[in-house]
């Protein structure tokens, strides 16, 4: 099965809402973290409308997730203990979130440092 074409075999919360786990049908699965998920939102309130518009979100280290919702047959709605709530997780972006988990929070934690937030002080840039 081609990451475009992933199809989750699980998806369920962990340790009380800091994690979600997405096991796929090939044998592929990761553990993503509360604060990398919300901070990685597919919203348009984090990704903005192309990429120079995307925002850094600090302050999140400590979010929860509250509920996972299904949409349709392709994706979930995340609900996060801060009420965000509008970010759509395809199967295919859950898929590449957990393949590229290590780089992008390592660039996450760069994106901070570089705006001057952090991971427990709310604020964007």
């Amino acid at each position: 099965m081609a990451d475009n074409e992933a199809w989750p075999s699980e998806i369920r919360l962990e340790k009380g809402g800091e994690a979600l786990r997405v096991s796929f049908e090939d044998g592929a699965g990761f553990t993503l973290g509360a604060e990398y998920l919300r901070v990685r939102s597919p919203s348009a309130e984090v990704q903005g409308h192309s990429a120079e518009q995307r925002k850094t979100i600090g302050g999140k280290r400590n979010v929860k997730i509250l509920d996972v919702a299904p949409v349709g047959n392709y994706a979930v709605r995340l609900q996060f203990d801060d009420m965000h709530d509008t970010g759509i997780y395809t199967w295919r972006y859950l898929r590449e979130l957990g393949a590229t988990a290590t780089e992008n929070f390592d660039a996450y934690l760069r994106e901070l440092a570089d705006k001057g937030l952090d991971r427990d002080r709310p604020g964007e840039k």
